[in-house]
This record gives structure tokens, C-alpha cells and sequence, in this order.
């Protein structure tokens, strides 16, 4: 029980820290904030913050959801299921999510405060490598054909980065509800297109 005790409050005081942190570089810039004036905001050491975050970089890209996510829907997926198909119903997934009210302008100020640092730059590149690592090693698993696989992990990275692109720009800050209900019927056909092409490649 005090094992138990002492790891909830590791966790708490995680959790507080990469709050704290989000809040500050989404409101002045991941390069405008140090991690000493996160760990004073979050009243805890500077120490504190290095224990559960080793670089800077971490406290910013806190949740790997994005790039974990496509491997383990495709380990999750029955063995007879479509990868293309998983992981277009995944990312179609993500996407319906960003495009609540609540979450919208919330990611998109995440996607710029990542274009304004050359820091988060690199690590979105590391971390886009990672999620084609990760994905096709998962895809290996299901098929012996590693360089079809290599490929499909390579294409739905880039198909990525043109979706986000297409929602970064075609949507408002401040979308009503009209707009985001015509904007999520665009962007899924915009997700439908895209994973045509990807299936069209592949085959």
C-alpha cells in the first residue's frame, strides 16, 4: 500500500509538472520558457522536474499517443483485418477528436508552438522516425514481406503530415459548429482520398 501511496503521488506530481509546462509554452513558446521557471510555477525543484522528464523536449511532447497509436492498432486489430484500413479508421479517429469544440484551437496553437522551435522540430522528426520504426515492426508481425511493410509505415507517416497540414489550413481558430460540421465532412473525405492513394501505391 505505501508503494502504491508513493507512486500515485509520483504521478500527481508528474502530471503537475507537464500541465504547468503546457501551459506556459503553448501561452509564450517552448524557447521563451526555461525548465527553472517551469519547476517555480509548479513549486517543485528543478531536480524534481529532470526526474520525470531528462530533457526539455520531453516536458512538451509529453503524450506519445501519436506515434505509438498506429502500431498498437495494428497489434490490436484482428489477424484478418486490413493495416491500411486500421490505420486510416485510427487516424480517422484522432482526427474526429481534434475537431471537438473543446480540442481544436488547443491543438492547433500545440502545431504551432512545435513550427516556432527548431528544438520541437527535430524531436517531431525523431519522433516521426519512431512511429515508422514502431510501425513496421508491428506490420512484420502480421506479414514476412518487410519491405511492403517498410513502405506502407513510410507512406502513412507522410500521409500524416499532409492531413495535418490540410487541417491546419483550412480550419479557423474560432470555427462555429456549421463550420466544424462541414469542415469534419471535408477533412473525411480529404482522409478518404488520401488513403486511396496509399492503398493505390501498395497495390
Amino acid at each position: 500500500m505505501e508503494l502504491g501511496r508513493r507512486e500515485r503521488k509520483k504521478q500527481q506530481t508528474r502530471q503537475a509538472i507537464s500541465d504547468v509546462a503546457t501551459a506556459l509554452f503553448l501561452e509564450r513558446g517552448f524557447d521563451a520558457v526555461t525548465v527553472a521557471e517551469v519547476a517555480r510555477a509548479a513549486d517543485v525543484a528543478v531536480q524534481t522536474v529532470f526526474n520525470h522528464f531528462p530533457a526539455k523536449e520531453d516536458l512538451f511532447f509529453d503524450e506519445p499517443g501519436w506515434w505509438t497509436g498506429p502500431a498498437r492498432a495494428v497489434r490490436e486489430a484482428p489477424p484478418e483485418a486490413d493495416p491500411v484500413d486500421v490505420l486510416e479508421a485510427q487516424y480517422l479517429a484522432g482526427t474526429r477528436d481534434r475537431l471537438e469544440v473543446g480540442h481544436l484551437a488547443t491543438w492547433k496553437q500545440f502545431v504551432r508552438t512545435i513550427e516556432g522551435s527548431p528544438a520541437l522540430l527535430a524531436r517531431r522528426r525523431l519522433a516521426a522516425d519512431e512511429l515508422e520504426t514502431s510501425l513496421t515492426q508491428a506490420l512484420d508481425e502480421r506479414s514476412p514481406d518487410h519491405l511492403r511493410n517498410r513502405l506502407t509505415a513510410a507512406l502513412y507517416a507522410a500521409a500524416q503530415k499532409v492531413l495535418e497540414e490540410q487541417l491546419m489550413s483550412t480550419l479557423p481558430d474560432d470555427a462555429s459548429p456549421d463550420e466544424l460540421d462541414r469542415a469534419q465532412t471535408a477533412l473525411e473525405n480529404a482522409i478518404a482520398e488520401v488513403f486511396a492513394v496509399l492503398r493505390r501505391g501498395l497495390a
